[in-house]
């Protein structure tokens, strides 16, 4: 299993970061750290809104418990399924987790792909303004 790293931070240097990118799939220029499951929020809020406790209670009994369908997962949280097939389907498209077909009777299975999760979060305490070092809200 693997670490999935989250990152919160400015939008400009997600912006950069995903350019970068870019040019190093351009130029085949990949190494094995650029290979690295990451997500990135470009902001708290965007961080809080997707990671709720909630959510996180879910990722860690799905890793824990490798439920076989989403109604498990749903039992093992004590959660109602609806509301569980909504948070694991949003999982999903974050790339936290995985919701695969073959469980028994057909169920699809949720399954966390990592071990580990890391976050850092980049939260500025004072504007720092732009380049020129007029404050941004001048």
């Amino acid at each position: 299993m693997t670490t999935l790293h989250i990152t919160v931070g400015d939008r400009e240097q997600l912006r950069e970061d995903a350019l970068q990118f870019v040019q190093d799939v351009e130029a085949d220029d990949l190494d094995d750290q650029d290979g690295k499951a990451t997500l990135q929020f470009g902001t708290y809020d965007d961080f809080v809104d997707s990671l709720t406790p909630l959510r996180l209670e879910l990722i860690r009994a799905i890793a824990e418990e490798a439920p076989e369908s989403m109604r498990e997962a749903a039992r093992l949280v004590e959660r109602d399924v609806s509301d569980v097939h909504s948070d694991l389907k949003q999982l999903e498209v974050l790339g936290i987790l995985t919701l695969e077909e073959g469980g028994p009777s057909g169920a699809i299975q949720p399954v966390v792909p990592f071990d580990r999760i890391e976050v850092h979060i980049d939260y500025p305490l004072i504007d720092s303004g732009d380049a020129d070092g007029t404050p941004a809200s001048a």
